[in-house]
């Protein structure tokens, strides 16, 4: 019996046997293949299967153009088509982008760009947080595929929706986390995983966002609501950019950037990095859900998220991994120094320290400086990325899942945003004696059920999931 197997190449593959997708790396000896018996079929077959043959391009729409999304559509418009842009704000920012794809359609909202514009196959989203969910999710329904920046959601029950959403609806997703594809994170975990610093119990990671108290300020935290109300710029549509959030006056204290350290539009540092550094954590050493965790942090009011925090959370013992406390710091705030710092090095104003019973990581180096020394690493055996958005772009055409799809980064959104909650002025009380309990399969706080309420909001009226 003839078996035909669909690579996400620009090949179709026959054997009398079932073969597995087969890597771009993999698949350069292809030639040798086709010697021992297999038959290379042209693309054009293969879109007839039903899929998108991977040497068509994708029509790739961006929601949200002017700050990490322009980025991320000039790497996917090397090898696709950019046929819409879709931003709130029509100003200098995003007219250069209109600029930069002249045959793109632009819209304001992305409800009538979806119902217009039939070609789009992929949305790449880039908007303020708490708009991720509504589009990405609207998205799916229609099948498209869809690439979201960090973090995944703006409450723990979006991410939960939207990892289901991404298996019931079978599309390709990746959340903006593009550190993840780097070669950095693979040899980190072949090291843990060959027990360089023994069992890992302790893990600390930090960063100066969004301000070091010193010399930068990424945006304003800790700081109360603007009693002014300028006018709305003219190319802004501000309905549009509050969107699920309840209403306030148009203010600059929110948009541009600024809306990160706002409660009803960001979520935070930790929600700003904690995508970002935790995710190699959570890779190395196997984490899911927390099973407790536990913040402290400067003054924290109902507008915005503290100028400083920590928060730590508890993981359970996982496979052959013993029980893990992590601990996040924002604000400028870090561990102490450790004595096996070697002569000169200093912590950073941003890292990671995994502390082992048989030594320590700092970042990518092991301490002391004789493990470091006396240790062989072993041969890189964990497969290279072709690239963040090139991972999403493969998979689009019916290749592998990429690295951070909605299945692995609404857990990590899950566990970051988590943290937030236990920063919650209301709560702050109330767990400064007590850690804030998480059962995950119950999805609720079991010893605080009114910090339920904080895993989400309702939304306001003509917005829903």
């Amino acid at each position: 019996m003839i078996t035909k197997v669909t690579t996400h190449l620009n090949i179709t593959i026959m054997k009398n046997s079932v073969s597995k997708p087969m890597s771009r790396r993999g698949f350069i000896g292809y030639s040798t293949l086709a010697s021992a018996g297999f038959m290379i079929v042209p693309a054009h077959a293969v879109s007839g299967l039903g899929h998108i043959a991977p040497s068509d391009k994708l029509n790739i729409a961006g929601v949200g153009i002017a700050g990490m999304g322009r980025g991320n559509l000039a790497n996917v418009a090397k090898t696709e088509n950019i046929v819409a842009l879709c931003d709130v704000d029509w100003g200098e920012a995003s007219a250069k982008v209109f600029k930069t794809y002249p045959g793109a359609k632009q819209y304001k909202d992305f409800r009538i760009m979806l119902d217009s514009q039939k070609d789009i196959d992929a949305l790449v989203i880039a908007t303020p947080d708490h708009t991720h969910a509504v589009i990405s999710l609207e998205a799916m329904k229609r099948g498209k595929h869809v690439f979201t920046q960090k973090p995944l959601t703006h409450t723990v029950h979006e991410a939960r929706v939207l990892a289901k959403a991404a298996k019931e609806y079978k599309v390709a997703t990746q959340m903006g986390n593009q550190g993840q594809a780097g070669e950095g994170t693979r040899r980190l975990r072949e090291m843990i995983w060959d027990g360089v610093i023994g069992p890992i119990r302790e893990v600390h990671v930090w960063t100066d966002r969004p301000n070091n108290g010193l010399l930068k300020t990424y945006w304003p935290q800790g700081v109360g609501r603007p009693v002014e109300t300028p006018p709305v710029p003219a190319d802004l549509d501000w309905d549009l950019f509050v969107g699920p959030a309840p209403v306030r006056p148009y203010n600059p204290a929110y948009h541009p950037f600024k809306w990160r350290g706002w409660w009803d539009f960001g979520t935070g540092a930790l929600g700003d990095i904690g995508c970002h550094s935790l995710d190699p954590i959570f890779r190395a050493l196997k984490l899911k859900y927390p099973t407790s965790l536990q913040a402290v942090s400067t003054l924290v009011n109902e507008e915005t998220y503290p100028s400083g925090s920590m928060v730590r959370y508890e993981f359970p013992a996982r496979e052959n991994m013993p029980p893990v406390s992590l601990t996040w710091y924002d604000g400028g705030l870090r561990p102490m120094r450790i004595p096996e710092l070697d002569e000169g090095m200093q912590m950073g104003s941003g890292g990671t320290l995994f502390i082992g019973d048989k030594g320590k990581i700092l970042d990518d180096k092991i301490l002391p400086k004789s493990l470091r020394e006396s240790y062989k690493t072993p041969t890189p055996y964990l497969p290279a990325s072709p690239g963040h958005e090139e991972e999403w772009i493969l998979a689009c055409k019916g290749g592998v899942p990429a690295g951070s799809d909605f299945e692995w980064a609404g857990p990590l959104t899950e566990t970051v945003l988590l943290g937030n909650i236990a920063l919650r002025r209301e709560l702050k009380e109330k767990l400064s004696g007590q850690a804030l309990n998480w059962d995950a399969d119950k999805f609720g706080f079991p010893n605080l059920p009114e910090a339920d309420k904080f895993l989400h909001y309702e939304y306001r009226k003509g917005w829903n999931l």
